[in-house]
């Protein structure tokens, strides 16, 4: 059932089924988050976070909740919207849900570039992040370009991208002394460990910053799903189109990548999770980046509750993505696409 809202000389059209998946997907969001506040080696009740939110408490909950474990899943939402984001936009415009950044190896050159700006200046790891996923982006496209950007072409050769990238950032930390090294290879797998409101300050600033360029490519993305033909026959120009995408993309990964580390599969499986719950044949960004949000919060849940030891997050999304790699796949094979 669609629903079409008026304004004016505008209309908008809102298919229920999309409406009840995204307010299903918030309250399981909103749910998981407040278990997520309320587990831990020190567990909290609901009244005990009500409690120290208006000013009482303990120091010990205080410092527990707002310095620690809220920073920490509130990272863990914003990088997996972002993840998410991105891959629903590179798998819409390529038309093919194999094509998202962690395959095609731009987190890997962001995770680079966050890599030597660590060791060139000590800092600036997300203007690292930018340019190395720019770099990245540029030259995988030179060399898959042949007549033109076949998607195979590109996610054949950002997987080997991707595979001389991790090369890279191992010997950049080979490099670095022993206690750095731990730290920076924990933060390659993908972590959210130790995060503060500043990291939360920058994935939710970067969000609310690049939510207009995401809102105004919702349209043209929906069209750019379609064969190129019938998209410049409705008047689209596609090449200013895809570098806007991409753009946005690069920069939505390059966030995530800055305060999580490369999440691997975050971004791949969320634009399938998400097109599974919403099958309209639309880009399904807002479902994207909550499904994103969701593997990610989860993932670090579950890293979280593995006793005496502190396992990245990254080794439980991996769990999460591959069996969802596989499936895609199996599909595209029965399609005959692979």
């Amino acid at each position: 059932m669609i629903w079409t809202l008026r304004l004016s000389s505008l209309s908008v059209q809102i298919s229920r089924r999309a409406v009840l998946t995204a307010t299903l997907l918030l309250s399981v969001l909103l749910m998981t988050s407040l278990l997520a506040l309320t587990l831990g080696s020190y567990p909290l009740r609901l009244a005990d976070m009500q409690e120290i939110l208006t000013g009482g408490g303990t120091a010990i909950q205080q410092m527990i909740l707002l310095d620690h474990r809220m920073p920490r899943i509130l990272t863990a939402l914003g990088a997996g919207a972002a993840f998410g984001l991105s891959g629903a936009m590179f798998q819409t415009m390529m038309r093919n849900p194999l094509a998202s950044p962690d395959v095609i190896g731009f987190n890997a050159g962001a995770s680079c570039g966050a890599l030597v700006a660590m060791m060139l200046t000590g800092g600036m790891v997300l203007p690292g992040a930018i340019a190395g996923a720019l770099i990245t982006a540029a030259v995988v496209t030179l060399l898959a370009w042949s007549r033109g950007l076949p998607p195979y072409r590109l996610i054949l050769t950002g997987v080997g991208a991707s595979l001389v990238l991790t090369a890279i950032g191992d010997l950049l930390i080979s490099r670095m002394d022993a206690q750095t090294a731990a730290d920076m290879a924990q933060w390659l797998i993908g972590t959210l460990n130790a995060r503060s409101w500043s990291d939360v300050t920058l994935v939710w600033g970067g969000l609310l910053g690049l939510a207009p360029a995401v809102i105004w490519l919702q349209f043209p993305l929906t069209r750019m799903g379609m064969a190129d033909d019938l998209t410049t026959g409705l008047g689209m120009a596609l090449s200013p189109l895809r570098l806007a995408v991409t753009g946005t993309g690069i920069l939505l990964a390059a966030l995530a990548v800055s305060t999580a580390g490369p999440l691997p599969f975050v971004a791949f499986a969320a634009g399938p999770i998400a097109r599974r719950l919403i099958p309209n044949g639309r880009p399904v960004l807002l479902a994207a980046a909550a499904s994103g949000a969701l593997i990610t919060l989860l993932a670090d849940t579950a890293a979280r509750a593995v006793p005496m030891i502190q396992l990245p997050a990254g080794v439980f999304t991996a769990l999460i993505g591959a069996p969802v790699l596989i499936w895609l796949l199996l599909a595209q094979f029965r399609k005959g696409a692979l």
